[in-house]
């Protein structure tokens, strides 16, 4: 996919984070923007910013769902439709948690919080917006679907193990629908960065209350310590360069390299 001027993309945790370095780059790159995110408040402050950066405000369309969800996440499809005058020509799924503990600790809720986010979200969005995508967009313009995953779906970590099993199950979805979207002219991306400078390291503020039984190291004494380890990581609009030309070239597997100076 190369051309992105005037086209609509949709990003998933695009309130913060590599999310939203991720629509200021395709924002910049003339798209219309729609973000999704569980966060009112970050939405707000995420839209001020996309202006700020020079995206107008008639092309930023900020919407609260929970992705884990599946009618809010329909109706967020929905609305995009309804708003941009079809379904996103370039999908990108980034909304992430993540929580660290000994993973002979877990509890169901961690996996089901984690995994829920990681891959599931991943899942919904996938079924609820390629096939709005084929119809809308088979043989007549370029579409394509991108999902952040990490390096972690390529290790194991005995304190990340929910985490790093969706990662890898995304990574294994998009190599799938890469090659299922050929015959229409599309394709998938999947980025699969390390450390990034993004608010991960505050997801257990965000946990759902059903959730919240959890066996690992929780603290506001650990969220700092992730928090200051994030810190140092590569830089969302620079991660978001790197993912637009992956998907420029075609790439399915796209490993950001990042080396902090310090």
């Amino acid at each position: 996919m190369k051309d992105f001027a005037g086209k609509i993309v949709f990003v998933t945790g695009g309130a913060s984070g590599a999310g939203l370095g991720q629509a200021k780059v395709f924002g910049r790159a003339g798209m219309r923007v729609a973000i999704a995110d569980v966060r009112q408040d970050a939405l707000d402050n995420a839209a001020k910013e996309l202006e700020a950066f020079g995206i107008k405000k008639e092309d930023i369309l900020p919407l609260k769902v929970d992705l884990t969800n599946r009618a809010e996440y329909t109706a967020a499809a929905d609305k995009v439709e309804e708003v941009f005058g079809g379904p996103p020509h370039l999908l990108i799924q980034t909304a992430g948690v993540n929580s660290f503990g000994p993973i002979e600790a877990s509890t169901f809720d961690d996996f089901d919080w984690v995994m829920g986010v990681c891959l599931n979200h991943v899942v919904n969005g996938l079924l609820i917006f390629v096939p709005r995508m084929i119809k809308a967009y088979a043989h007549k313009t370029e579409f394509w679907v991108a999902t952040t995953s990490s390096m972690g779906a390529f290790m194991a970590g005995s304190t990340t193990g929910p985490y790093s099993a969706a990662k890898a199950a995304v990574c294994n979805l998009m190599y799938s629908y890469a090659d299922a979207l050929k015959p229409y002219g599309a394709g998938a991306t999947v980025l699969c960065p390390g450390n990034i400078n993004s608010n991960i390291g505050n997801a257990e503020k965000f946990r759902p209350a059903n959730l919240k039984n959890t066996g690992y190291h929780v603290s506001e004494g650990t969220m700092k310590t992730l928090r200051a380890i994030h810190a140092t990581g590569i830089d969302p609009v620079e991660l978001g360069e790197i993912l637009k030309e992956g998907i420029e070239n075609g790439r399915i597997l796209v490993l950001p390299d990042h080396h902090p100076e310090n």
